[in-house]
């Protein structure tokens, strides 16, 4: 047998969603109100210092801005390259070797491949079985639970009830290792940060992309109980955020202007109003507590919307056959003259009949994503 490729990377392939230039890109739920000016600032401010010499081994100077910013405890706090670099170390430091990943889906799109590349098996769980009972989530031993909340691709969010059953019935150190994707917490009212610390074998991961408008720095943080954010830490190797990427997230995590905050807010009310809009155009959207909305669309037309809208300069993202949901679009929210040149493409396509009309059994599908 060839020592290259792995056996088990056979599954994997590249990936590859359409990255085609539009006018209007709705595809990648980043914050399309812009970057925090403290934080462009701070960039401009660099010397050559900052490109010539390699960044801290660990981010010192962004833990401090996160310690600051959330309470959390300094030795609680792991950082990476984005939140997909913490997952992907948490995924490589979680023992034993091998086991199983269990995640609720339809989610993070890039959880199976996570497990795939660090020699686990991902098993993902619908989220209308795993609602009804958290325990389906620790069948089989796992080595690691998953969970996005909010969740992608649906922007609804499961219950904190349920949550709390599924901490409790994880085992605390004995169990998996539990973690809690927040990467679009920001725009919803409920987080586990500041509880994360003390509790055993669980790790909340967060993203400086969405909410903060740093997505093309990179920039995540876990926070965990110390022993778990230092193995986390170990796997994932020194040097993994730039220079300016630290003094960028820094700058945005401190700004006393508090950018994200008055963005997310704009954010809300903006989709509130597009949820109401797609509602008048015979559409069914899932309730959304992030920066984007999920629009459910006759089944095996997902692809053939997108590209219908792409015939007008908007990019959105398409999830045919979506566990749970079916066929659907996902849409990041935007300032309202955004949103209202994707409202004008929508209503073209449908009137064109470019795509199948809305139906009324959108409003009748049974789901229940978490």
């Amino acid at each position: 047998m060839s020592r290259f490729p792995r056996p088990d990377y056979q599954p994997l392939d590249l990936y590859a969603p359409d990255r085609r230039l539009v006018a209007l890109d709705l595809s990648d739920n980043t914050n399309l109100w812009g970057a925090p000016g403290a934080a462009l600032a701070a960039v401009q401010a660099a010397d050559s210092d900052m490109l010539t010499r390699y960044p801290s081994l660990y981010a010192d100077d962004l833990k401090n801005a996160i310690h600051q910013r959330y309470g959390v405890p300094l030795d609680s706090i792991t950082t990476g390259c984005g939140s997909d670099d913490v997952l992907d170390s948490a995924f490589r430091a979680a023992g034993p070797e091998g086991g199983t990943v269990r995640f609720a889906g339809p989610t993070f799109s890039m959880i199976e491949p996570l497990a795939l590349m660090n020699g686990r098996q991902a098993v993902e769980v619908p989220w209308s079985r795993a609602l009804q009972s958290p325990r389906t989530l620790l069948e089989e031993d796992p080595v690691i639970v998953y969970v996005c909340r909010p969740n992608n691709p649906t922007g609804t969010s499961a219950p904190r009830s349920w949550l709390d059953k599924l901490l409790g019935a994880a085992g605390g150190s004995r169990g998996p290792l539990l973690i809690v994707d927040e990467a679009y917490a920001d725009f919803a009212a409920e987080t586990l940060l500041a509880e994360a610390p003390g509790i055993p074998n669980l790790l909340v991961t967060r993203t400086l992309s969405k909410a903060f408008g740093l997505a093309g720095f990179r920039v995540g943080f876990g926070v965990a109980t110390p022993e778990v954010a230092r193995e986390v830490e170990k796997s994932r190797g020194p040097f993994k955020v730039s220079s300016l990427s630290e003094k960028a997230a820094v700058a945005a995590l401190q700004d006393e202007d508090d950018w994200a905050m008055r963005t997310i807010a704009e954010c809300v009310a903006a989709r509130e109003r597009l949820f109401l809009a797609l509602k008048e155009r015979g559409l069914e959207p899932l309730r959304s507590c992030t920066n984007f909305i999920l629009i459910p669309v006759p089944d095996g037309s997902a692809r053939t919307w997108n590209d219908a809208l792409r015939t007008y300069g908007v990019a959105v993202r398409p999830f045919p056959a979506c566990p749970d949901v079916g066929d659907a679009l996902r849409v990041t929210v935007a300032p309202w003259p955004m949103l209202e040149r994707f409202l004008e493409a929508l209503d073209s396509v449908l009137a064109e009949g470019q795509v199948p009309a809305p139906e009324a059994a959108l409003a009748a599908r049974v789901r229940n994503p978490g």
